[in-house]
């Protein structure tokens, strides 16, 4: 058994960098070649994800979906404990969103330009200017009405714990004036956790909150802001029921 999940982690730690290229020139083909809409286009990373998913063994079950408005917009925020993570919400979330990622990722050839096309929304993480503006931006197109998901934690948990919620994407919530949807992810991180490059077979459970209003918060609360969303996350993954 042992010998066929290692077989199974290989060819899926092969079939990703593979699965990825070949979904980036379908998408550029159909946005820049056929005209496609960047709406319809989501069809290509859904494919993408439940692919990588189906090939590692992995189901997800996604419960709360209720709570929300398909009308939307909203920005989603969720913890991370593994880059299944994204595979788990890009195939099996079923809400029109983009993904709110690092400029850097934007830089990428071919990845990069298949993202900007697709309606991915980049920031800039440094500090100065440029990350003002990025943010000012961002804000102006999720007003607009472009959902998006967001891990506030900033980067991938270590040991698979909730850790501190950052500032940056509270602020971006609150000026925009559009409500955070806290978002519980679990059992992504005994599939592949930080650092493993082999991911197992396994069951990730997608649990979604009820949205929290972000237009009576001015950016002096963005800390509280962060707390209480975190609290939330935390509630969800413990597999509470929000009141």
């Amino acid at each position: 058994m042992r010998l066929l999940i290692f077989i199974r982690g290989v060819l899926v730690f092969l079939l990703i960098p593979l699965a990825t290229f070949l979904t980036s020139l379908l998408a550029i083909v159909y946005l820049v070649i056929l005209k496609g809409s960047a709406q319809q286009a989501q069809i290509l990373p859904r494919t993408w994800a439940r692919i990588i998913l189906a090939a590692s063994g992995v189901k997800v079950t996604v419960a709360g979906l209720d709570n929300i408005d398909r009308g939307g917009p909203y920005i989603f925020a969720a913890n991370h404990q593994s880059q299944f993570d994204i595979f788990a919400m890009q195939g099996c979330f079923a809400f029109d969103f983009r993904w709110l990622a690092k400029k850097e990722l934007f830089q990428i050839p071919l990845f990069g330009r298949a993202m900007q096309l697709a309606g991915y929304i980049a920031i800039d993480r440094s500090h100065g200017r440029e990350a003002l503006k990025s943010l000012k931006e961002a804000a102006e197109r999720i007003a607009a009405g472009t959902s998006v998901i967001l891990f506030p934690e900033g980067t991938r948990s270590l040991d698979g714990k909730l850790h501190d919620f950052k500032s940056g994407g509270m602020v971006l919530a609150i000026k925009s004036g559009v409500p955070l949807v806290p978002v519980g992810i679990s059992g992504t991180y005994e599939i592949l956790p930080k650092g493993k490059l082999l991911a197992k077979p396994g069951q990730v459970i997608i649990r979604v909150g009820k949205p929290i209003a972000t237009k009576e918060f001015s950016t002096g609360q963005k800390h509280e802001l962060a707390a209480k969303i975190q609290a939330e996350v935390a509630r969800l993954i413990s597999g509470e029921a929000q009141g």
